[in-house]
């Protein structure tokens, strides 16, 4: 099987063109190849594939074989695939995901892609639809109890659920042990992707993602953004602001004109490669 590895600040995926090769079992694929050490190593697994309704449609499986709805910086690479590898001339194009479709506007440099905005659509912040188990119409700095201790957590869906929780220091923050505890909590009917977040200033904010089913990344697209939106929630930063990540910065911005969430960033080719699976 023939794929290419890509990654978007950090957060990397392998690619396969699936106008051209077939993916029997994506789950057990995903777990198989994004094996740091026996496979090809990875986040996980994205396919590139034919949509009825759009230009391509993407789909995506964590590390551990579980299908995710959208990946932020996941779907840059595959505004970058699509457009190098000659599948379409045109600098803006659809993808349909399960979080729904992405519109994306790519900046070509030298026939290539170099930088994505993708239009993330609205954030979701009913709690039935995040999904997160409340009874208030949004949940806004609400108190969570976590092993003992008690954090405020804002929750938003990008199409895929989010729990964001502010606090200073989190180079130090030990996330292999507190994320898999917000992961699986019972008020997370889903699970959660969870996002540690430092206010810089009302222009910059810094965090650290503990994504569902992967443990940390180096980054996470649509952490970013509902990072982004709680921060304006909570009232700790203007709508257009630079969300710095292990692997890389992101600018997002949260239009007041139609309510979507935009967010900007690079998309790089890593090597092409084969695998027997």
């Amino acid at each position: 099987m023939k794929f290419t590895k890509m990654q978007g600040i950090g957060n990397d995926y392998v690619y396969i063109n699936c106008f051209e090769e077939k993916v029997e079992n994506p789950s057990g694929v995903a777990v198989k190849i994004s094996d740091r050490h026996f496979g090809i190593g990875s986040d996980g697994l994205v396919l590139i594939m034919p949509s009825d309704t759009e230009d391509f449609k993407m789909r995506m499986f964590n590390s551990d074989g579980s299908e995710a709805e959208m990946c932020g910086n996941a779907i840059r690479c595959v505004g970058k695939y699509v457009y190098d590898n000659g599948l379409t001339d045109k600098d803006t194009i659809s993808i349909e995901t399960l979080a729904g479709t992405k519109i994306l506007k790519m900046e070509i440099e030298d026939g290539k892609v170099k930088m994505v905005r993708v239009d993330m659509g609205e954030p979701i912040l009913e709690p039935e639809k995040i999904p997160v188990i409340h009874a208030k119409e949004r949940f806004v700095n609400e108190e969570v109890e976590v092993d003992g201790e008690k954090y405020k957590v804002t929750c938003v869906s990008m199409g895929n659920p989010h729990a964001i929780i502010y606090m200073k220091d989190i180079d130090n923050l030990k996330i292999e042990e507190i994320g898999p505890k917000f992961e699986h909590h019972k008020i997370f009917p889903r699970r959660t992707n969870t996002e540690f977040v430092e206010v810089i200033d009302r222009q910059t904010l810094k965090m650290r993602v503990w994504e569902r089913g992967a443990g940390e990344t180096l980054a996470c697209g649509t952490g970013a953004c509902a990072v982004l939106v709680a921060s304006v929630l909570n009232g700790v930063s203007e709508r257009k602001a630079t969300v710095k990540l292990k692997g890389g910065d992101l600018l997002i911005e949260w239009s007041q004109e139609d309510n979507h969430v935009y967010m900007t960033g690079p998309a790089v080719k890593v090597f092409d490669g084969e695998i027997e699976i």
